[in-house]
């Protein structure tokens, strides 16, 4: 949510922000927002000068009763009463005025930062930078399901019984690399500086809306029945609310944490689910990393935190690249959003793996996230990126990492993991 102050001062850069993310339906808002906003000061204004008024009238009250003026002093004091009247109404309309307010300014999206690329959609990100050397190997490489059934490591035939499609059953050493990906994920973050944490898997709807736009909820969020919890989407969303309606000393900022998490999401609309593998399911496992700190020092952050996940790939002997989201690909929070990919040797191209994003002081504002310091109090920076979401993880690894014989060599830096194991093969 952006500062009302833009709209006040600078309409026009809200409404060519718009534009620039191809969301031209929403520029009334920015209309409304301004309209309703003057009558709301003006409701305030009239309401601190009724209670100026009041004070004044009601001083005299005390000095006439002394003077034995009681029927001047009730007199006043029924003046009093009206104007307490006016007072309370005027109260009321400024409370529904602000949710109409807010209400319209959790539907206007963040301001984009200048160095962000226009663009449509996802097919108009740009690549900025490849690490590692693709590799095709001279023998075939099949689907990843495949692998992992050749392997007795997946099952999903059986989920679709107990739970439908976008489930799945890991089984063996396919399952124990998944989790060896997840622990290394964790250590690798912990030995840059970062406090590992755990986070509730379910948050209150005002969370929700504190860390994501109306329509990202409806897209991604499973609802708990009759109850006011979500399952949440990815930890991050659990990392940022747990600062809710706080005030960080500044001396605490950065604030780095890392979280783990299972995660569930719908994976409705064009992407849909995925029939036979393990690309986009309704519940994956994931390592998080979240940053809180100053807003000068955001983009600092966000180099590092991208450049985390880079490496940690890299140290799996898996090539990757970085792709920068154009503004038509941003959800409506971010200022600013970059995707990591991982070679795909089977596809021949790479496929998402994680995402880093600075949002600004978006969340914050929504969720009055604040610090303090010697010049007072001040709404912080909130940034986050995937360390690992697995299963993709696990594809991109399996893929890079298949044998000819059908068995999957596995890399030096997880082998402590699997218990010294270095190959998976067919029983």
């Amino acid at each position: 949510m952006i500062d009302i102050k833009l709209i006040r001062e600078n309409s026009d850069l809200v409404k060519e922000n718009i534009k620039k993310k191809f969301q031209d339906d929403k520029l009334f808002l920015v209309d409304e927002v301004y309209d309703l906003d003057i009558t709301y000061r003006d409701c305030k204004v009239k309401a601190d000068t009724l209670r100026g008024k009041r004070n004044e009238v009601s001083a005299k009250i005390g000095s006439l009763m002394r003077e034995g003026k009681k029927d001047l002093a009730d007199k006043i004091k029924a003046e009093v009463g009206n104007i307490n009247d006016e007072i309370k109404a005027l109260e009321e309309r400024e409370e529904d005025l602000a949710a109409e307010i807010r209400k319209r300014m959790l539907l206007i999206p963040n301001i984009i930062d200048d160095s962000v690329p226009i663009g449509k959609d996802d097919s108009e990100n740009v690549e900025i930078e490849k690490f590692g050397e693709p590799v095709v190997p001279d023998y075939e490489i099949p689907y990843h399901a495949d692998i992992c059934e050749a392997l007795n490591g997946l099952d999903k035939e059986s989920a679709g019984r107990t739970s439908g499609n976008g489930f799945y059953y890991l089984i063996g050493d396919i399952a124990r690399l998944h989790s060896a990906l997840i622990s290394y994920a964790r250590d690798f973050m912990i030995d840059k500086g970062f406090t590992y944490c755990i986070p509730p898997f379910m948050i209150h709807g005002d969370v929700v809306n504190g860390v994501m736009s109306f329509k990202e909820m409806e897209a991604m969020m499973y609802k708990i029945e009759g109850e006011d919890l979500y399952l949440i989407g990815t930890s991050e969303h659990s990392m940022i609310g747990k600062f809710k309606d706080q005030i960080i000393k500044e001396s605490d900022l950065p604030i780095c944490l890392t979280s783990y998490s299972p995660c569930f999401r719908k994976e409705g609309g064009a992407h849909g689910l995925e029939e036979r593998g393990l690309y986009r399911v309704h519940q994956f496992e994931k390592e998080e990393m979240v940053v809180i700190c100053k807003m000068e020092d955001a983009f600092t952050w966000y180099d590092k935190m991208w450049n985390y996940t880079v490496k940690f790939f890299r140290s799996l002997d898996i090539p990757v690249r970085t792709l920068e989201c154009c503004s038509g690909d941003l959800a409506d929070l971010k200022v600013k959003s970059c995707d990591v990919e991982a070679w795909s040797p089977r596809q021949q191209k790479y496929f998402e793996v994680g995402s880093c994003s600075t949002l600004g002081d978006a969340q914050a504002r929504r969720l009055s996230i604040r610090a303090k310091g010697e010049e007072g109090t001040y709404l912080v920076a909130t940034l986050n990126n995937t360390v690992l979401a697995t299963p993709r993880g696990l594809i991109a690894l399996i893929e890079n990492n298949y044998e000819e014989d059908g068995s999957i060599k596995i890399p030096k830096a997880l082998q402590p993991y699997m218990g010294g194991k270095k190959v998976i093969t067919r029983k």
